[in-house]
């Protein structure tokens, strides 16, 4: 069986991972060059990475300290004579991003629900369930609106690029535009699967806090955001493996229609760009 390969969309390019090969390609847009450049692995949290459940969590973290490298490094080829922001400049922007994130996904969906008085004093599930269903509708009113931006439109594209060649990889065909064309912009493993299966996690992992005070809420569900994503993680890793089962392929079913959102059909142009990032990942290592 072949080793699962894996990317993002980044600043004109893609990001793709295979093992602790990484490499980001981009178009440059002074001259339309793809340009690829590898990024050294971290070995990271290693042995916790293998542990069910606890690896979810660590995981995370390592996709989203490689996702802040790889789009540093996107911006840098893809618009080489502009001014590029500094290391610490990216990370606090990227901090102040993760507290609006926890701020308007978490905090702002309890706080409506606990201003209704039937939920605030009724069933844990019922609340747990409404709080869900507000989450839900907020992200998704995010994404309709981000989508209808130019740029934003553009690297969902370049998503859907991503998706497409990793499916042709998979599929053993060549790392051709024509034969990843065929294929789906939609993919079981995408970390837009990971966000949707949080959302019903996350209502059945709360419920069990029960329905306390406001500021018990807010803290239960810090506290807990490790245990969505741990058991979200083992969810993804799981349907990711045995999607040709019709039962599965049901259960995921939320994730790829919430990519339709998040995905957008490539040109050959962007395709082109996600096959040099995936072969680079491809060649044989130094002294192999």
């Amino acid at each position: 069986m072949k080793p699962p390969v894996g990317g993002q969309a980044v600043i004109e390019g893609v990001m793709m991972q295979n093992g602790d090969r990484i490499a980001v390609a981009v178009r440059r847009q002074s001259d339309g060059r793809i340009l690829v450049q590898s990024i050294p692995g971290r070995a990271r949290f290693r042995r916790l990475g293998r542990i069910p459940f606890v690896r979810g969590i660590f995981r995370m973290i390592d996709m989203l300290t490689l996702g802040l490298r790889a789009l540093n490094l996107s911006t840098q080829l893809a618009y080489p004579e502009e001014e590029q922001m500094s290391k610490g400049g990216t990370v606090a922007t990227f901090a102040v991003s993760i507290v609006i994130a926890v701020g308007a996904f978490i905090i702002l969906p309890l706080y409506v629900a606990n201003a209704v008085p039937a939920l605030r004093l009724g069933n844990s599930i019922l609340f747990n369930l409404a709080e869900g269903g507000i989450r839900l509708a907020l992200f998704f009113a995010y994404l309709l609106a981000i989508s209808r931006m130019k740029d934003i439109h553009r690297v969902f594209q370049y998503h859907g690029a991503e998706h497409k060649v990793v499916y042709t990889y998979e599929a053993d065909e060549a790392l051709t535009v024509e034969n990843a064309r065929k294929h789906t912009t939609l993919h079981p493993r995408c970390g837009t699967a990971f966000l949707m299966t949080v959302f019903f996690i996350a209502v059945l992992v709360f419920s069990l806090a029960g329905n306390p005070t406001l500021w018990l809420k807010i803290v239960s569900r810090l506290l807990l955001l490790p245990v969505v994503a741990g058991i979200s993680y083992e969810f993804l890793r799981f349907t990711g493996r045995h999607f040709d089962h019709l039962w599965v392929r049901i259960l995921a079913q939320p994730g790829l229609w919430l990519q339709r959102l998040t995905t957008a059909e490539p040109t050959d142009e962007m395709v082109e760009v996600a096959i040099a990032s995936l072969e680079r990942t491809l060649e044989p290592a130094p002294g192999d």
